[in-house]
């Protein structure tokens, strides 16, 4: 029988919600699964409410430094029990009336499985326009059909609900240099592709719960760009990157004197791009352009 060890990074969110109900499936069906928490130094007010299921979940483990987003989920190895690992992020809200249920048959039945995706979705009901920015990229470019997604399996890819068997995890752990936000989840699937491990598609997803205020996600957008930046930096990673659009974009028009010139204009046109896509409801076309004169500027220096 399949054991199944749900894996949980949490930080800054309440997790009781998601913690109940994947326990309420466990019990219900009489499912061999584990459900581990480790919490990455999370502010009083979260740590504090978390702290009330610890005899819900087999393993609560709250660290004292923050560790990051890597490295966090290598430590999960630390302390699970099953064969295969289950990551779901914090923030995400069960959708799937047999979630756990669906992975373990699939898994049950496809034995030679390594590593597999469910896929996410968003609230279909359009927020503020405060909150549109992050929104709408998940709506247009995050949310893809399991067809759209097994056209590009390494490419689309994300670690907010999937699964990985313990010893591929053990031989392949996530890259702790890279620990910020940002495409340290497409880095760890070249690295799957680089060692001949097939990642799976299926349709199991859960919703994406915690939507950014716009402010919020261009910051991570700064931040997971600045990721980009040091991987191109680095000879043992940037080919591994080579097939994300922005690098894809950046490799093409990366020559002199054209180079300079996108970052000249990046330069005079930063306010006006930052401040149109504050607004939230502008062309994803914005982001592109922003993320593209960041990554030139951030190369450069």
């Amino acid at each position: 029988m399949i054991k199944l060890s749900v894996c949980i990074p949490v930080y800054n969110f309440d997790v009781r919600e998601l913690v109940y109900g994947l326990k309420n499936e466990i019990e219900s069906q009489n499912l061999s699964a584990e459900i581990i928490l480790i919490d990455d130094f999370s502010d009083r007010q979260f740590f504090s409410l978390n702290s009330e299921i610890q005899n819900v979940v087999n393993v609560f483990v709250p660290l004292d430094e923050n560790v990051g987003r890597s490295k966090i989920r290598n430590l999960f190895l630390n302390y699970v029990q099953g064969e295969y690992l289950l990551f779901l992020d914090c923030d995400g809200k069960l959708i799937q009336e047999n979630f756990l249920r669906n992975y373990i048959n699939f898994l049950s039945q496809n034995s030679l499985t390594d590593a597999l995706y469910g896929g996410r979705k968003v609230p279909t009901e359009i927020p503020d326009q405060k909150h549109l920015l992050r929104w709408k990229f998940a709506v247009e470019r995050e949310n893809l059909s399991v067809e759209e997604r097994k056209s590009h399996p390494y490419l689309s890819f994300q670690t907010n609900n999937f699964v990985i068997r313990k010893k591929v995890l053990d031989k392949i752990p996530f890259n702790v240099s890279y620990s910020n936000y940002g495409y340290e989840d497409l880095l760890f699937a070249m690295d799957l592709k680089s060692e001949n491990i097939n990642i799976h598609h299926i349709e199991n997803p859960v919703l994406n719960n915690d939507v950014e205020a716009n402010e919020v996600y261009l910051e991570k957008v700064k931040e997971s760009v600045a990721s980009v930046s040091a991987m191109l930096k680095t000879d043992a990673v940037k080919n591994r990157i080579s097939g994300i659009k922005l690098v894809k974009a950046f490799e093409k028009l990366n020559f002199f004197p054209f180079n300079n010139l996108v970052i000249f204009f990046f330069k005079i046109s930063t306010n006006l791009l930052e401040k149109n896509l504050l607004k939230g409801n502008k062309s994803l076309r914005y982001l592109d352009l922003y993320k593209l004169g960041l990554l030139f500027k951030l190369m450069k220096s």
